[in-house]
């Protein structure tokens, strides 16, 4: 069983959205407030469009926590949905009373437009697949579970685990690379980490972030939207986390299956990534240069992200996720109707964002530190702070000793034997 997991629940209009996070440790410090900080960060960017406006997420802790401490049991998490005053009927729970399905259907023949069926099947969404394979007939039923806003739960998960770990001195923050195009310049990146957070497009490079604006300036000038990279950088984390032995195991394996579990991520890569397909491998793989006198190891470059066979090695891990554009589009593009299956004019368009991807850098933190959390509790063990922490703390003094050298014909691999 997995130390650390989470599950979502809610839709984008319901009520509010549900996360229970389980497996954390008890004694770990935790409130609301520090779930408020990546909530909020979610929520900004140039770009985004007026449902940000209407939303204030803030996570309530319900369970598994007592007087600012983890408990050690589920904590359950709720982020309320403000815009559901507006949808009430339409989102209903409970069955539909005559009186309501007449309430209802008199909205929808009035032209409000949440009222109304949905059949014109959206491209790029989960409309058209959603209803065959649930059989519905309605493409709301889709959309509202398929819609983003389910990430705000995640965030809040992800404020759990970056809580935990900070204690353990492991640190995770992302930067927009790349939007439309236009990719930040390394040499440019003048700005330090709080300058970026606070920008438009939580963007490190100054000059980049301007021709980045331009773009998505454009695509809204023609009813378009616009993709990019973002990229999400981890310090502090120990030497072997993950392992070479089953393909599950890796954890670069479990990174890119929980950045691209991000519904708008549309590729993965580490460190180079796909860049190491163009170069020679002598300009590729990271040289060792030695064992620093504090144990660390230390290698010449970082083209690998970090991840060699799976397991950390020491270096700042570097995971980037390729953002598509958004799919629903001010000017919609044409479709077909999920009923008669013929084309149609125009998809249904509902308010949407014209770019994300700050958002979605935020968004891959959490699932990131959410993924690390795991592993690092599979490593160390631990049903308490105070364990896992001194669990971890020897681990990294054992690694840091000079291991005793090899004698051929000796078994034991380096492990101490019984005499």
């Amino acid at each position: 069983m997995d130390r650390f997991r989470f599950i979502t629940a809610g839709e984008s209009h319901g009520p509010s959205l549900g996360v229970v996070v389980e497996g954390v440790p008890s004694g770990l410090v935790l409130n609301e407030d520090a779930l408020e900080v990546d909530l909020a960060r979610r929520q900004r960017g140039y770009g985004r469009g007026a449902r940000q406006s209407i939303e204030r997420d803030h996570a309530r802790i319900l369970s598994g926590v007592r007087h600012g401490r983890t408990l050690g049991s589920p904590i359950l998490l709720e982020v309320a949905n403000r815009d559901w005053e507006n949808w009430t009927r339409v989102m209903q729970v409970g069955p539909l009373s005559d009186a309501d399905a007449a309430e209802l259907a008199a909205l929808a023949e009035g032209g409000t437009k949440r009222a109304q069926p949905i059949t014109r099947v959206r491209p790029g969404h989960a409309d058209l697949a959603g209803a065959l394979k649930y059989g519905f007939n309605d493409v709301r039923n889709v959309l509202e579970r398929s819609s983003a806003r389910e990430t705000a739960a995640r965030v809040a998960a992800g404020g759990i685990a970056r809580a935990f770990l900070r204690e353990l001195g492991i640190d995770v923050w992302s930067f927009t690379a790349e939007v439309g195009g236009v990719a930040v310049d390394p040499a440019r990146c003048t700005r330090s980490r709080e300058e970026a957070d606070a920008s438009p497009l939580r963007c490190p490079d100054p000059e980049a972030e301007v021709a980045m604006i331009a773009r998505i300036d454009e695509a809204r000038s023609g009813g378009d939207t616009v993709g990019g990279v973002f990229e999400v950088v981890v310090h502090g984390a120990p030497i072997g986390l993950g392992s070479y032995v089953h393909w599950d195991r890796r954890l670069d394996t479990a990174l890119a299956a929980a950045v691209m579990s991000i519904h708008i991520v549309k590729g993965v890569e580490f460190g180079l990534g796909f860049e190491q397909t163009r170069r020679f491998g002598s300009q590729v793989h990271d040289v060792i240069e030695g064992r620093r006198a504090d144990g660390s190891w230390v290698h010449r470059s970082n083209n690998a992200g970090g991840l060699t066979g799976g397991v950390t090695n020491g270096e700042p891990i570097v995971v980037r996720g390729a953002v598509k554009p958004i799919s629903t589009l001010a000017r919609p593009l044409p479709t077909s109707d999920l009923i008669s299956g013929q084309p149609v004019d125009t998809a249904h368009y509902e308010r949407s964002d014209i770019s994300v991807v700050p958002a979605a850098g935020v968004i891959g933190e959490s699932m990131v530190m959410l993924t690390l959390a795991r592993f690092v509790l599979e490593k160390t063990g631990g049903d308490s702070m105070a364990e896992v922490t001194d669990n971890l703390r020897r681990f990294r003094e054992r690694i840091a000793a000079q291991p005793a050298a090899p004698v051929p014909g000796d078994g034991s691999g380096g492990h101490a034997t019984e005499a």
